[in-house]
């Protein structure tokens, strides 16, 4: 590392922005992180399937056993329109919520240079340094922008103005609901494991994660509905703003969500069916894939899902941006603070694997929700550099 540590801003306080920057300044590098948002964004309770990528600074710099980070299950369990169990292999996967990631990533990065309100809108570079442009027109002089700023990014539109988001087909109804809210057979049913509900050209999947309410049973539902006047009736939130990748707890519109109730009670499990009608706001999120040719500009680059927008059927998308922003701290220690020679040598792995998983959450999503081949019983997609390697040690282990 040279003698003047690089001054890095990221754009995007989010999972994937703070673990870039906490690897970034582990490498040297003098870090800010810049949130658009006006407060912290804790409190948020959507399900993580835990993978080695997510949780390694968590492990091998603040030495935190896996067990303390996420809820184990032992099982992967398929349940038939009966509630009975159609299939069920030994899987010993790990889940947390993002409000548990969250928490511990800012901690550890700390909040006097987590910079809230600061919505970083544009860059300018040249070969002395880099410009991040703020929407309150102010500005921060860099070595270093990093793009974390999720899928409505506005480096990726900068840079990249050619890649769009390309609907799936399908939305996702998301919730989390309570374990105590549900009756006893239906807390035996789902208990110790990963649990699937494969329906024609639809799936349903639920697990449990920690939460700072306790422990709650966090589902997805994955719903085909057409392009057009069926999709934005259902992404239409209870003032009439359609929104355009997801509709919060509390916002979905009463027709879309009495619907998706009465259609629970049509074809799902019992136990099922009380997950989805007992919980008090679920939301829900279009799926969209988005992919660019290009990850580093010069002096600035795209991380996680403002590059790349992932299915969320191989469990990836948290792991992915987290193994950007390592992978960057080490290229960055690698050339010695030089963030060009650096950005050259992260971006061709980099875009390699995010290729690769893209591919594999497209094809996991046309088995289940187009083709129908994806049978019970089948193992899950889920992984980063290869289906499985989401699998974790076994409890205690680090």
């Amino acid at each position: 590392m040279g003698a003047q540590r690089p001054r890095v801003v990221i754009a995007g306080g989010s999972l994937g922005g703070l673990t870039a920057a906490l690897w970034l300044r582990d490498a040297g590098c003098d870090v800010d992180v810049c949130e658009r948002l006006s407060a912290p964004l804790e409190g948020q309770g959507a399900g993580i399937v835990l993978n080695p990528a997510t949780v390694r600074w968590a492990v091998e710099r603040q030495h935190i056993p896996i067990a303390e980070i996420g809820v184990a299950a032992q099982y992967l369990r398929y349940l038939d329109r009966e509630a009975g169990v159609a299939a069920e292999l030994v899987a010993p996967y790990r889940f947390s919520s993002y409000d548990t990631l969250y928490r511990n990533l800012l901690g550890a990065f700390g909040r006097d240079r987590y910079h809230l309100s600061e919505e970083v809108v544009a860059v300018e570079q040249d070969e002395r340094g880099a410009t991040a442009r703020l929407a309150s027109g102010r500005t921060r002089e860099c070595d270093l922008l990093v793009w974390a700023d999720g899928i409505r990014s506005a480096g990726r539109r900068q840079l990249v103005p050619e890649a769009t988001a390309a609907y799936a087909g399908y939305v996702a109804w998301r919730g989390t609901v309570s374990p105590e809210d549900l009756s006893e057979p239906a807390q035996e049913a789902l208990a110790d494991a990963i649990t699937y509900c494969v329906l024609p050209q639809s799936h349903l999947l639920t697990y449990q994660i920690p939460t700072a309410q306790g422990a709650q049973l966090n589902w997805l539902w994955y719903r085909n509905l057409a392009e057009g006047p069926e999709l934005d009736a259902v992404m239409t939130d209870r003032v009439g703003a359609r929104r355009e990748v997801a509709v919060p707890p509390g916002a979905v519109s009463d027709g879309p969500l009495g619907e998706v109730r009465e259609a629970a009670s049509a074809i799902l499990p019992p136990a099922l069916v009380e997950v989805v009608h007992r919980t008090a706001n679920p939301f829900l999120q279009a799926i969209f894939d988005i992919e660019v040719p290009r990850l580093a500009f010069g002096r600035t680059c795209l991380i996680g899902d403002a590059a790349f927008a992932l299915r969320p059927h191989a469990a990836a998308g948290s792991a992915k941006a987290a193994e950007d922003g390592y992978r960057l701290g080490l290229a960055v220690r690698e050339a010695r603070g030089d963030v060009v020679t650096a950005l050259e040598r992260w971006e061709p792995p980099q875009l390699e694997l995010a290729r690769s998983v893209l591919a594999r959450t497209r094809e996991a999503g046309r088995r289940s929700q187009h083709d129908g081949t994806w049978g019970v019983g089948d193992p899950l997609p889920f992984g980063l550099y290869a289906q499985g390697d989401s699998l974790m040690a076994p409890v205690g282990a680090r």
